[in-house]
């Protein structure tokens, strides 16, 4: 069974017998790493479910300085919900940061979807909730935390990253320089070997 299946299945609660209803609906690729989904200034179409890989989702700024917004390993969906909701012209970049294997799923799977399976409606308004409060804490967190403090939850968050992520990326998604992530790193490095 594909990722995309086991999370129709156990977050959505589509019954495992009607899956193959789902799976027409959508395609899995394997796309190269390097490879950009969206480019700033397209119409999002899709939303992607990353079945193998890691994919990041990213601006640039008008100083041509990058801002990551989100990153998707495994089991996660990532997409520009203004642009494929809204049918407006994205302000972001998708691109593969490995070679990845995803579930390609159309602007209207998730409506199709709640259409043939009404109980799912339930859970996938829960699974929304959970990406707004998401969004609501990062804000939050960019804009009232130290760089310490956001580093910390950025490791809770993305527990397998931090091996498979360039540190300027890192950096990047917690708004701060790489020279000041190196130096979070070292001041955490320190305390640890104190408490130790």
């Amino acid at each position: 069974m594909s990722n995309m299946n086991t999370y129709l299945a156990k977050v959505l609660e589509v019954p495992v017998e009607k899956l193959s209803l789902c799976n027409v609906q959508y395609e899995i690729k394997k796309v190269p790493k390097g490879v950009f989904l969206l480019q700033q200034g397209e119409v999002c179409r899709n939303t992607y479910f990353v079945e193998k890989g890691l994919l990041r989702m990213f601006s640039i700024d008008k100083n041509g300085k990058e801002h990551i917004i989100q990153f998707a390993p495994e089991n996660w969906l990532i997409g520009d919900r203004s642009s494929l909701y809204f049918n407006e012209k994205s302000n972001y970049f998708i691109e593969t940061i490995e070679e990845s294997e995803i579930s390609v799923l159309p602007r209207d799977f998730f409506n199709k979807l709640l259409e043939e399976f009404p109980n799912s409606i339930e859970k996938n308004d829960l699974v929304l909730q959970k990406h707004v409060k998401s969004l609501q804490d990062r804000i939050n967190s960019l804009l009232g935390e130290t760089a310490e403090e956001r580093y910390m939850k950025f490791t809770k968050r993305y527990p397998d990253l931090m091996a498979r992520v360039p540190q300027w990326m890192i950096a990047s998604y917690l708004g701060i320089t790489p020279e000041s992530l190196s130096r979070v790193r070292k001041e955490l490095a320190r305390k640890n070997f104190i408490v130790d």
